[in-house]
């Protein structure tokens, strides 16, 4: 093949290495704008993975590449006067300058051609287009081709918040990669630190774009704002200047990170490669590494005796996955340290430990792996702080709501059964909520119990009035003498999404005879096809209220240790909060105090009725999923404070469900950053459900500080005793089990500790 590579960085470079190397008569050129000496970066972060990729694809230039390493294990956390390191992390470092010329060099010796000082212009790249077999874009994020061809490759481009600028220093931080955060006058400024050769350490300084602004580094010349940054940061450096290598800049050399997507790779027989395709931020230290790979999965796909469309399209195809799986690590990061303001009140513990997990690709079994003795002091510190001496998980902690102990955080998330009849729960709750109790969580939902058959969703769900506290009791009588756990009712009112069929007769379809009247916030239908709520007027709210108050009442007798008020997932309560299902034009409409009116009244209601020793907590949906619609993140924040203010004990974060049009966005834990934003910007302690499974999720999500109850639905209705396996399959032996299960628990633990000898 005759192949044009537009870009001299490393993915570029690599590719024509690596098509060689699996047939020396490609006629390879590589082409690019700047000397064969400029570059404008510091240093380049590659993991051990990557380096045996390398060595894999081709010994002699992973050698030249690892005889020029700086290596480093730890990582540290730097915040003002306090430092915390962990380590096991494997990372290696070295020069951009020291990398390209070592690719180079190599190149070289294969016979390929390398065109340096070459602009390419939107005719000269059209010329190659037809001169050459293929073109190869790797001119980087800012790059020419996928402009020119943009209508082909469908780019976005998002620009993030912070700024930052690339820095370089002859300071040593050749002991770990270092994090160091420091508070200004004007707000926090970090820097990311770490050594790529014997004497040259990367110094990226970084900050919000308030802080940015209020230090006028928009308005400085290069030298005067890295004269400010040797200040800040001066008692890390040693004396040491900071330099910069964009003297080619004119005014400030400050940068916002662009996220670059695209919706296509390639097109006829041009294709992107590296950051020209996707960008991952520089706070994973990913985007060479990316573009290596990338270089590699192409030379593979090309080398496979396909057609050239088709290996094209399979290097999009399967490539684009696993880029997608290191962008989206990088997008977590990228978040957290734009919210990172948020956290640096946390203690240094549990502010180190957030920063690991940032991206979510490091778990709290993956810590563990790399530093258990750094993890068993975060673990003991955890406890310590829950008012415990264990060195246990952190799911394995007490908490504590009012005169409520649970004695750990697992909890069994409301889910409805559509067992009852006429209102009334059956057996069928009785067995399902005793042996989820009997399953070792420490707390253990009802699904929702509604106020009135009125308020009932479909025909199948239980109520809470006086009616039913016998058989509520039985079941609160045994879960308190047969088990440690606690239980809680939830209470609420389904109002337009009421009179439905049962779940698996048609979820949200309207009953197709006696169907009951429905109230809401406004007179608008769950669907075309479902009756038209009537909007509550006054009379009806004061009935409603009644209704609560009954419930609550009715809860108190029947044993519950806590309630939680619903006003969520587009029932009665959360159809006033939405400005999607709220239109009233009077005082229960239009701004969000006026919105909160009603639900406000309901929950002082509830409390004035509930004892004083009991928790309450409130579910409230953080994203409605309507774009601008709807409720978002941002205003889920004003609800929370909203309902802590008026005593609630905790908030209990969830999102969606509000109305059909919503476009929810899932994923691994997904619903976990609306929770992190309200417990850490409201300083409420939350709940939180959302594709959660493993007990790994569990330890982080708490370990990090993002929650403070764990809710796990669809695994405990596959497993009842999902806490008591979770205990068995981290090894924690102190987990209590049922005296009559005794037998089960030992064999358990025997079994588990003879597969990890086995596989070991």
């Amino acid at each position: 093949m005759k192949i044009a590579i537009l870009g001299g960085g490393p993915a570029g470079l690599y590719f024509a290495i690596s098509m060689k190397l699996r047939n020396k008569d490609h006629d390879i050129t590589v082409f690019e704008r700047n000397r064969f000496d400029d570059t404008f970066g510091w240093g380049v972060v590659l993991s051990d993975e990557t380096m045996s990729n390398f060595e894999v694809n081709d010994p002699i230039s992973e050698k030249m590449i690892r005889d020029n390493f700086a290596y480093w294990d730890d990582v540290k956390t730097v915040r003002g006067d306090e430092e915390i390191t962990s380590g096991g992390h494997g990372f290696c470092g070295i020069g951009r300058k020291k990398l390209l010329l070592v690719l180079q060099e190599r190149a070289r010796e294969l016979d390929i051609t390398l065109s340096f000082e070459t602009n390419m212009t939107e005719e000269s790249i059209a010329e190659l287009k037809v001169s050459h077999d293929l073109v190869v874009a790797a001119d980087g994020l800012n790059s020419k081709v996928r402009s020119v061809y943009a209508d082909q490759f469908k780019p976005e481009i998002d620009m993030r918040e912070n700024h930052f600028v690339w820095l370089g220093t002859h300071q040593k931080f050749d002991d770990a990669f270092t994090f160091i955060f420091e508070e200004t006058e004007h707000g926090w400024v970090w820097a990311h630190a770490y050594q790529f050769d014997d004497d040259t350490a990367t110094f990226i300084v970084e900050c919000g774009p308030e802080t940015y602004k209020a230090f006028g580094f928009d308005t400085l010349d290069q030298h005067d704002s890295i004269a400010l940054c040797e200040k800040i940061f001066a008692k890390h450096l040693g004396g040491h200047p900071l330099m910069t290598n964009a003297n080619h800049i004119r005014g400030s050399a400050w940068i916002q990170f662009p996220r670059v997507t695209c919706e296509n790779w390639y097109f006829e027989n041009v294709v992107l490669l590296g950051d020209a395709s996707a960008t991952a931020h520089f706070s994973i230290g990913s985007g060479s590494k990316l573009g290596m790979e990338s270089a590699i999965a192409l030379a593979d796909e090309l080398d496979s005796d396909k057609p050239v469309q088709e290996a094209l399209q399979t290097y999009q195809d399967e490539r684009k996955l696993q880029v997608l799986r290191v962008t989206s690590a990088a997008r977590n990061s990228t978040t957290w340290f734009e919210e990172v303001e948020r956290y640096l009140t946390l203690d240094m513990m549990q502010f180190s430990y957030s920063l690991l997990t940032r991206s979510q690709r490091i778990s709290h079994e993956n810590l563990r792996l790399r530093d258990p003795e750094w993890m068993a002091e975060a673990e003991s510190w955890f406890q310590k702080k829950a008012g415990s001496t264990s060195g246990r998980s952190p799911m394995f902690a007490p908490f504590t709501l009012r005169d409520m102990t649970l004695e750990n955080r697992v909890v069994v998330s409301p889910m409805a059964q559509y067992k009852a009849e006429d209102g009334n729960p059956t057996d069928w709750h009785f067995v399902h909520y005793a042996e989820r109790a009997k399953g070792g969580a420490g707390l253990v939902f009802t699904e929702m119990l509604c106020v009135s058959k009125q308020g009932r969703i479909t025909p199948g769900c239980p109520c809470i009035s006086e009616n039913q506290v016998p058989a509520w009791s039985r079941l609160t009588d045994f879960v308190h003498a047969e088990t440690p756990a606690k239980i809680c009712a939830q209470i609420g009112h389904a109002g337009r999404k009421g009179s439905t069929r049962l779940a698996w007769d048609g979820i949200d379809q309207p009953l197709e005879s006696g169907n009951w009247d429905l109230l809401s916030a406004s007179a608008l239908p769950l669907m075309d096809g479902n009756p038209v709520p009537k909007a509550m007027d006054r009379a009806d709210m004061d009935l409603v209220k009644d209704q609560f108050i009954a419930s609550v009442k009715a809860a108190d007798a029947a044993g519950f240790d806590m309630i939680e008020m619903h006003a969520a997932h587009g029932y009665l309560l959360a159809s006033f909060i939405s400005p999607v299902t709220n239109k009233r034009s009077d005082e229960y409409g239009g701004t969000l105090e006026n919105r909160m009116r009603f639900p406000l009244e309901i929950f002082a209601a509830m409390r004035a009725h509930w004892p004083e020793s009991k928790p309450m907590t409130v579910r409230i949906s953080a994203h409605d999923w309507m774009g601008d619609d709807g409720i978002h993140p941002e205003e889920a924040v004003d609800i929370a404070q909203m309902f802590s203010d008026a005593g609630a004990d905790a908030i209990n974060v969830s999102s969606g469900q509000t109305d059909k049009a919503e476009q929810p966005v899932y994923g691994r834990m997904f619903q976990v950053p609306f929770s992190d934003r309200v417990r850490n910007d409201v300083g409420a302690p939350t709940l939180v459900a959302g594709n959660i499974y493993e007990p790994d999720h569990v330890n982080s999500i708490l370990m990090a500080g993002r929650a403070d109850l764990v809710l796990l639905a669809r695994p405990h209705l596959a497993d009842p005793y999902w806490t008591l396996h979770a205990a068995v399959e981290l090894g924690d032996t102190d987990q209590t089990w049922p005296a009559p299960y005794e037998g089960g628990r030992r064999q358990a633990n025997s079994l588990a500790e003879r597969a990890k000898a086995m596989s070991s």
